[in-house]
This record gives structure tokens, C-alpha cells and sequence, in this order.
């Protein structure tokens, strides 16, 4: 492999045209430069200068790796450049995968605090539930994640710090008459529900159980916009997160606080230390989680 000092030796007697002036171009001694072109003739097996008077000239090799050789440094000085941007947080694309109700919620408020904290980073956002979230994450198709638990979950090589703690909220039509929380589920035992994801539709079937009976599932569906307009028709009951309640509250349901939460939690794969561009945007998110506005 070439030696980039010894290319850039070569790219500057091309310059200037003789090597005490390639010395002081590059502030190195005489002896320095001569030495690093012997090198590069010998590792190339190729004449690369001849001497003409008190100068040197480039043969026609030497002529076609200088010109080669400042390509290669210009890729090199711009990959040091854009590292040390990275490093100094003045550039950064960070790729963050976001189930719909934190990308409503927490996402921008954190935009609004890395423009303060790390302006130069560029957030790409991708829509995605925990499960393939966590997928494309151990893919290495995006860098961190929102995710959300119910319990303490914990998978091999992931890295998950919890950003908020999200209370889950009986949805009810706005008919109904309010009821202490702890009585609230008991009152719909014989009332239809809707249901969301699996593991949110696992954690609603846990909570009926817990007050004694087991839900009739008649709908289920991912979208809380969706869920709260079925509620909303007058017929049937369901179960949502406060984000979800926080990004979109149909003015026909009532909600009710249960005693039950879940755990918003910023992913990455693999331990500490992660790139500073990362560091800075699940900081930021822990920021804005903090900062949230009660649900009620």
C-alpha cells in the first residue's frame, strides 16, 4: 500500500520542481523528501524522477501517479474533514426509526433542542413499530430507535435507556359517566373493545384479567386515530398510551387514568460509545421526554 506522505512528496516537487522546494512547501528537511522518493521508487519499481540540471523533472510514470496521487489525497483530506465535522458535531446524519405516536410527540420537541445542541445534525426519520424497529436496528438500516415496553425486557446486544414513562388511559365515549379508575375497567366487562398492536392488545387482555373478566376483542388496529373514532361512535371501549392521546384527542371520548404504564425507550445495538452525532440525539430525546406536557 502506497504511503500517503511519500505520494504527497511527490505531488509537491511536481508543484514546485525540485525537491528543496517541495521541502519547503511541505516544511519538511531536504533529506526527508529525497528519502520518502526513494521509498516511493523502490515500492513502485518504477523511475519516477530524473535529475536535469539543478532540478528534477517527473518522467512520465511519475508524471501519471502525481496526477493520480492528488486524487487520492484530496478523497483522503475530505474524509478527515468530514470526520472531524462529525466529531465536532458541525455535520452528522443520524437515522432514527420512531413508532407514529413518539414520532408525533417526542420527535419535535428533540428537533427543537438539537438545533441549540448540534445544529449540524441531520435527523433522516423512519416510521416503524418496536419489533421491526429492533429489527433494522441489528440490520444496521438505522442508527437508534423509539421503542416502547411493558415490562423488563431485555435483548442481547441492545443498548435501551428509558426516556419517558407513559400511562395508559381507559378511552371511553364521552357519554359515559365518569368512574373512579379503579372501577373504570370492572364497569365494561360486557362491552366491546378495540385493541392495538399484539403486545398492546397482550397488555389490555392483562389489565381485563386483572379486573376479573376477558375483553371482547371485536376490532383491532395499529392507528389511535382510528381507535378513537370507533370509541367515539358510541359502542365500544378501548385502551391507549398517553402519546398516543397526546398526538391526537377526538373531542368524543373521555379518558380515564389507569394505574398501568409502559416504558419509552431510546435502542441502539451494540455497547457504549456510540458515535457523538448519536449520543447528541438520544440525549436530545431524553430532553424533550422529560419536558412533556402531562396527558390530563
Amino acid at each position: 500500500m502506497l504511503d500517503l506522505r511519500r505520494l504527497q512528496a511527490l505531488v509537491a516537487v511536481a508543484h514546485t520542481g525540485s525537491v528543496s522546494a517541495a521541502a519547503d512547501e511541505l516544511r519538511y528537511g531536504q533529506p526527508t523528501i529525497s528519502h520518502h522518493l526513494r521509498r516511493l521508487e523502490a515500492e513502485t519499481q518504477t523511475v519516477l524522477l530524473q535529475r536535469v540540471g539543478r532540478g528534477v523533472r517527473l518522467t512520465a510514470e511519475g508524471e501519471a501517479l502525481a496526477h493520480r496521487a492528488e486524487e487520492i489525497l484530496a478523497l483522503a483530506q475530505r474524509a478527515e474533514d468530514e470526520l472531524q465535522q462529525a466529531a465536532g458535531l458541525r455535520a452528522g446524519r443520524v437515522r432514527l426509526a420512531s413508532f407514529p405516536s413518539a414520532a408525533a410527540t417526542l420527535v419535535p420537541p428533540m428537533l427543537k433542542i438539537l438545533a441549540g445542541t448540534a445544529p449540524g445534525v441531520a435527523i433522516e426519520l423512519i416510521e416503524a413499530e418496536p419489533p421491526d424497529a429492533v429489527t433494522m436496528l441489528r440490520a444496521g438500516e438505522v442508527d437508534l430507535a423509539i421503542t416502547f415496553t411493558y415490562g423488563d425486557e431485555e435483548a442481547d446486544l441492545l443498548t435501551a435507556t428509558t426516556v419517558t414513562e407513559d400511562h395508559l388511559y381507559l378511552v371511553e365515549p364521552n357519554t359515559e359517566r365518569a368512574r373512579r379508575a379503579d372501577r373504570a375497567l370492572r364497569a365494561h366487562r360486557g362491552t366491546r373493545w378495540v385493541a392495538g398492536c399484539e403486545r398492546c392488545r397482550a397488555q389490555l387482555v392483562d389489565l381485563c384479567a386483572a379486573a376479573g373478566f376477558a375483553p371482547e376483542v371485536t376490532f383491532a388496529t395499529d392507528d389511535y386515530v382510528a381507535v378513537q373514532a370507533l370509541v367515539a361512535q358510541g359502542s365500544l371501549v378501548s385502551i391507549l398510551p398517553g402519546l398516543a392521546l397526546a398526538a391526537h384527542r377526538h373531542p368524543k371520548v373521555r379518558v380515564t387514568r389507569l394505574a398501568a404504564t409502559r416504558q419509552v425507550q431510546v435502542v441502539s445495538y451494540g455497547a457504549p460509545p456510540r458515535p457523538r452525532a448519536v449520543d447528541a440525539v438520544a440525549a436530545a430525546l431524553h430532553r424533550a421526554g422529560r419536558n412533556l406536557p402531562p396527558t390530563d
